[in-house]
């Protein structure tokens, strides 16, 4: 069995979320949970692009519920 490290850090806590998780696509990320932060802007409804908390993490919130992160594995 491979170890899976992600590639972002552990102090914003979501993969805390129980209903998290991480897929990998060769040398891609993709790591979806629900999304529990306040955003001090508008957010569009249905779906919204920004970049993510780290370089090269890219944010995806679907239906205001759902945070897909797209990153660069690290391996």
């Amino acid at each position: 069995m491979a170890y899976l490290d992600q590639s972002f850090d552990t102090r914003f806590s979501l993969q805390l979320s129980p209903t998290s998780f991480l897929l990998r696509l060769g040398r891609r990320e993709i790591f979806v949970c629900r999304d529990y932060r306040q955003r001090a802007y508008y957010v569009n409804p249905v779906l919204d692009c920004s970049t993510g908390i780290q370089a090269g993490h890219l944010e995806i919130l679907f239906c205001k519920k759902w945070l897909i992160i797209l990153s660069k594995a690290n391996w």
